[in-house]
């Protein structure tokens, strides 16, 4: 699709009737969503409980990354046509089919076009996984927080996978739970909770847009009889980080109703440190534990791969600049690591991170090539990842930008790499970032085959969703997705 639209005699006019069709898009997207676990998209960004306005910058943004006029007059006759089939459980993208079909020589009309570019959704109903799994979030922090938010989210039709249980440690307090309840409910970076929570203190209930979540006090995995809550074949995921080897993390296993474990954190020893998009396929059914590596390891490696695939990586460094966690202190206090006991809000601090040693566990072939250091620095969330890398191909900056955004928006990476081109973007634009990264091409600095990189990367939310990735991919979970690959 080329940039040829003709520019609107009224503008105002021109968005008013975008806007009623993205309005009209709404009911249309949730049905398919609620009724057929159908997932709609715009060039990986989902329609599904979507405002009007998020619904046209999504439109918005194809149209200045990927430089072509797709709008909601091509997108909204696509959801149409859709809504008149009887689709299986998927993933289809609308802006991808009314893009082609923009291209086509409209030999047959869109209606036929639309069924036959889904028609394996028409023709096999076969749900997405073989039974629905029951999932346990272990740990309630920064990352389990967000991680029920994306389960709750994602629930559809309930016959995939259901956030079934919550275990913690009983707090001081004695509303607890209401406490709990509160701090899902509100966040001060990633705002409200997209939906109700109503908390029911005799059952220790939390029940999230109509998902029951029981809430498990325990002060270990061996105090946990999951079967007493009717949950049963549970993948627990372990956000505490308190384990992280297989003999910590097996005690999950030593608990009725569980089958799987996932860690939010690197392992050790010998446990799969998966990053997804890059060694997911390394997942066997008989894994019984595996980690999603860490924030930064996810952020870095998938554009480390498209640097490999297409230019070669000699060496390199990685420079992390991190925001803060709440490993540091508010202010100066005692801390067993070097320098992280000084103010966390008041200091750039200086420390080491394992990501760029943990790459090779993704990406064999680097092992050995890259060194890393971090520096934390007085900001809550979204980090930026600096690769400075010795190519083995000479390039120019225009030709690597283009590449990049080439992977951004139509290679297999592109649900783990965005990509911007604006001169004004700053950290707190990338808070919800659903990527693994955001590759910032303003940034991109190359001298022959020296090219030094500027990933950015929401360290909380970005993360989470790789992590719920990892989980689908462990639960068994396999949609179609439409466009085919």
């Amino acid at each position: 699709m080329t940039d040829n639209r003709p520019h609107p005699e009224d503008y105002f006019s021109d968005w008013k009737e975008r806007e009623a069709l993205a309005e009209a898009m709404i009911p249309a997207v949730g049905k398919l969503y609620r009724e057929q676990n159908v997932v709609c998209y715009v060039y990986g960004k989902s329609l599904v409980n979507q405002s009007v306005i998020q619904i046209m910058k999504a439109h918005r943004f194809v149209r200045q990354v990927e430089h072509n006029e797709l709008s909601e007059y091509d997108s909204y006759p696509v959801i149409e046509a859709l809504s008149k089939l009887d689709l299986g459980q998927s993933h289809i993208d609308v802006g991808r089919i009314a893009a082609a079909y923009a291209e086509s020589d409209k030999s047959i009309g869109l209606d036929q076009f639309v069924a036959d570019q889904v028609d394996g959704a028409i023709a096999d109903k076969d749900a997405p996984v073989a039974e629905p799994r029951d999932v346990v979030l272990y740990g309630f922090g920064r990352i389990g927080r967000l991680l029920a938010r994306l389960l709750i989210e994602k629930t559809g039709s309930g016959d995939v996978m259901r956030l079934r249980a919550i275990v913690v440690r009983r707090g001081k307090a004695k509303n607890d739970l209401v406490k709990r309840a509160s701090l899902l409910r509100r966040d001060s970076i990633h705002g409200g909770f997209n939906g109700t929570i109503r908390v029911d203190e005799e059952r220790q209930v939390l029940i999230c847009n109509g998902n029951e979540v029981q809430i498990i006090y325990a002060n270990s995995p061996s105090d946990v009889n999951y079967n007493h809550y009717g949950i049963d074949k549970a993948i627990v995921i372990d956000n505490t980080g308190v384990w992280r080897d297989e003999a910590g993390l097996g005690q999950h296993l030593a608990c009725k109703g569980v089958d799987k474990v996932i860690l939010t954190a690197p392992g050790k020893g010998d446990l799969k440190n998966v990053v997804y998009g890059i060694n997911h396929d390394s997942i066997e059914e008989s894994d019984k534990i595996v980690t999603a590596a860490s924030c930064t390891t996810n952020a870095i490696v998938p554009t480390l791969k498209a640097m490999m695939d297409k230019f070669g990586v000699v060496s390199g460094h990685v420079e992390t600049v991190h925001a803060f966690t709440n490993d540091q202190n508010l202010i100066d206090n005692y801390h067993s690591a070097e320098r992280r006991g000084r103010s966390a809000p008041l200091n750039m601090v200086l420390t080491e991170t394992g990501a760029a040693k943990a790459v090779s566990k993704a990406l064999p072939e680097l092992e050995g090539k890259l060194t890393g250091n971090a520096i934390r620095v007085p900001t809550p969330n979204v980090s930026m990842a600096i690769l400075n890398l010795t190519l083995e191909t000479e390039t120019d900056r225009e030709e690597l930008n283009e590449y990049m955004r080439y992977v951004a928006m139509h290679s297999p990476l592109r649900k783990q790499i965005d990509y911007t081109e604006s001169p004004e973007v700053v950290s707190s634009d990338f808070v919800g970032s659903r990527h693994a990264c955001i590759f910032d091409a303003k940034a991109t600095i190359v001298n022959k085959n020296h090219a030094v990189l500027y990933c950015w990367y929401d360290n909380e939310f970005g993360y989470s969703c790789q992590v719920h990735r990892v989980l689908e991919k462990v639960a068994g979970v396999q949609y179609k997705v439409f466009p085919a690959e």
